[in-house]
């Protein structure tokens, strides 16, 4: 794990040396600063993780580079704004050029189908409170839904994918609207009908996770669950992020 803030690395190392996971137990944390001059090490996986929205426009594209070379999987992650999908897409663009392939959300490597500006592709995972959480924000509720934008790209093809939902699904009386981005570089909206549990019908193409959404016009589902693939790394895992403040 790179970082430069020190607290940041005094609290990772107290919350990984309590982990299940022995890989995040055995976990070296070292501080180094983030930008032009970052020195990762060959890994398995490297994650960029809220970081690029701190940076100047030459580091960013100088630590994606670097990620790039050193890695055999790549996932950077931002806030879910439209600025920070524009980093994204701009990460996404310096991957492709370096020969990877896009793994997620996309089913495909080619130009992101949504058109600048009228939109941008994000998701939401809910998240716990703290009771200090609930105090330092002024809010009530024991959740809090966090909106990103991501993409993980590797160097080897990733399982084909015939579309991918973008949207949370409209539920409508007797059917169920899927907004997706097809592996044919398009967006497409198609209509189902709901299974008797409620869930969108089973035909449905393969799906992001449930908390996909994709637009200001987009709801969170009482209980949602999403985040990033999980990506099993060839080799020990190089990480670099910024803690968020509340």
């Amino acid at each position: 794990m790179l970082d430069w803030a020190e607290p940041a690395l005094a609290l990772g190392r107290e919350l990984a040396a309590r982990a299940p996971s022995a890989a995040l137990r055995a976990a070296r944390w070292r501080r180094a600063r983030i930008d032009a001059a970052l020195d990762v090490p060959p890994s398995g996986l490297v994650t960029v993780s809220y970081v690029l929205g701190e940076l100047t426009p030459a580091d960013r594209t100088a630590v994606v580079d670097a990620a790039a070379g050193a890695a055999e999987a790549v996932a950077v992650v931002e806030p879910g704004t439209p600025d920070g999908y524009r980093r994204i897409i701009e990460a996404r663009d310096r991957l492709v050029a370096a020969g990877f392939h896009v793994a997620a959300p996309c089913p495909h490597s080619a130009a992101c189908p949504i058109e600048e500006g009228t939109d941008w592709c994000h998701f939401a995972a809910r998240v716990s409170r703290s009771s200090l959480h609930r105090q330092v924000k002024g809010a009530s509720l024991a959740w809090e839904d966090e909106k990103f934008s991501y993409v993980a790209a590797t160097r080897f093809p990733p399982g084909p994918a015939t579309a991918r939902v973008v949207r949370l699904p409209q539920t409508r009386k007797g059917q169920v609207l899927l907004d997706l981005c097809r592996a044919t570089e398009e967006l497409s909206r198609e209509t189902g009908r709901p299974s008797p549990s409620g869930r969108a019908p089973s035909t449905a193409p393969p799906a992001t996770p449930p908390g996909a959404t994709r637009g200001r016009r987009a709801r969170t589902p009482p209980l949602t669950r999403a985040g990033p693939a999980s990506l099993s790394p060839a080799a020990p895992a190089c990480s670099t992020s910024r803690c968020r403040r509340p």
